[in-house]
């Protein structure tokens, strides 16, 4: 699988990025045996890049991961989590769930918002406790658009302190907006933006700014979210878009996307996880999984042929942008022409 560098760092990840909030029982609850064999899969099919988060399950993602990960020798993946959610007990006891955040798991802890320099350093040593692991290669803010003044003056300098220390390879931020990452991009020196859903098939505002910052000052976008919170994945009514039953002019859009590409043959969700590829700050794209199932067929459609035509078609049915930059034709041998 090919890999890319991130930013100015040393830091390796591969095209698909493994996305652990599944593994921490989002919406509806797994074994440990099956997000074990999930990672398997992962890393049977070549990634080495996985990323997690305090957030997901209160932890249990994380810990699940970390299990998974063990007897993998460690220099060979590559592994980020978030910070800015500190996790602390729940006085309740855990008498509830945590649905009401979209994980299946017992209440046992309550998220604290926390962006100062000292939450930083507390988040990412209760992660590292919970993955089992003496560090972790990329350290990303989670979320701080209500927090923007306190993530940029004190959580920011943490992170950039704790890269020069050597204790993180790269930092950077993730989120499903667009203004506050650009800004970072702009201001601060970062490495890499994670962004959620805002540079997909379906719309592409990550263009406006985001990108064309991260590719002027040679940082790293990785693409979270390229289904739309599944939209791409089989769009009808009741398909779900930024978490939430999708409105029909949006419903309208994807299933016009849908028409085109299997006109020629090319399974939407195919043509959704390669389409972010057109833009060279794109490093990787990251996709959930909760099965090897799930796993095998995310990498099968990653290298399901695309012809030109099918992109040629989106924009004479103005579905692109006319500028909208697009990615190698894959060959039917499944591989990129640049790799």
């Amino acid at each position: 699988m090919r890999t890319a560098t991130l930013g100015g760092t040393d830091v390796r990840v591969t095209e698909l990025s493994f996305g652990a909030a599944g593994i921490g029982n989002l919406y509806r609850p797994m074994t440990d045996e099956a997000a074990f064999a999930a990672v398997d899969a992962a890393w049977d099919a070549g990634i080495r890049t996985f990323d997690t988060a305090p957030h997901y399950g209160l932890g249990l993602s994380e810990r699940r991961l970390g299990t998974a990960l063990r007897d993998r020798p460690r220099d060979a993946y590559t592994v980020s989590t978030k910070v800015g959610r500190l996790l602390e007990p729940n006085p309740r006891g855990g008498r509830g769930d945590d649905l009401g955040h979209g994980f299946a798991v017992p209440d046992t802890h309550r998220r604290v918002w926390d962006f100062s320099a000292d939450g930083v350093l507390r988040s990412l040593e209760a992660s590292l406790d919970r993955l089992g692991l003496d560090r972790v290669d990329i350290a990303l803010l989670h979320d701080p658009e209500d927090h923007a003044e306190q993530a940029l003056t004190e959580a920011y300098p943490a992170l950039e302190r704790l890269r020069e220390e050597g204790v993180v390879r790269a930092i950077g931020i993730g989120t499903n907006q667009c203004a506050l990452p650009a800004r970072f991009l702009r201001e601060t020196d970062i490495d890499v933006v994670l962004l959620a859903g805002r540079y997909t098939l379906l719309e592409q505002e990550g263009l406006a700014e985001v990108l064309p910052e991260a590719a002027a000052r040679g940082r790293s976008v990785i693409i979270g979210g390229v289904f739309n919170s599944g939209l791409l994945t089989d769009p009808k009514p009741g398909a779900t878009y930024d978490y939430a039953p999708a409105p029909r002019p949006v419903l309208d859009r994807a299933l016009r996307l849908k028409s085109v590409t299997e006109r020629h043959g090319v399974p939407l969700r195919a043509a959704a996880l390669q389409f972010p590829f057109g833009h060279p700050a794109v490093a990787s794209v990251l996709t959930g999984a909760r099965s090897v199932e799930e796993v095998r067929d995310t990498v099968d459609r990653s290298r399901h042929p695309v012809p030109a035509a099918v992109w040629d078609e989106l924009h004479a049915q103005g579905l692109l942008g006319l500028h909208t930059p697009l990615p190698a034709v894959v060959p039917s041998n499944g591989k990129h022409a640049c790799a």
